[in-house]
């Protein structure tokens, strides 16, 4: 089991940026690929970005993509997403996730992640 913890959230502009962190604890980091999720009010929770075990595949969504850049560091146990040029539409509650499928390098589906943090809010004023 990997116990997850998000931060690096806030209030900033438009165009600004931001850099989220998320840090795991518990079983081995580099057994797990990652995503970073995020959930505005009344919509459903979606895949911003994702990242393999290694770290050499990420992919993203294409609301996001050439913007934010999903990174991991397995000997520090964290992933990073730093957000650049933000929009007010990315304001949304951010998390982080944790999936040990052996099978997959990664997902963008939230139901194959079973670790998540405790997320952290992120709010984009125009």
């Amino acid at each position: 089991q990997v116990q997850l913890a998000e931060s690096g959230g806030g209030l900033v502009q438009a165009g600004d940026s931001l850099r989220l962190s998320c840090a795991a604890s518990g079983r081995t980091f580099s057994n797990y690929y990652m995503g970073w999720f995020r959930q505005a009010p009344g919509k459903e929770r979606e895949s911003v970005a994702r990242i393999s075990r290694a770290g050499f595949n990420t992919y993203y969504a294409d609301s996001v993509r050439g913007r934010f850049t999903i990174s991991r560091d397995n000997a520090k146990n964290t992933v990073y997403l730093q957000m650049n040029s933000l929009k007010p539409e990315d304001t949304a509650v951010y998390y982080c996730a944790a999936s040990s499928d052996y099978y997959s390098d990664t997902s963008a589906d939230a139901r194959d992640y079973a670790y998540w943090g405790q997320g952290t809010q992120v709010t984009v004023s125009s």
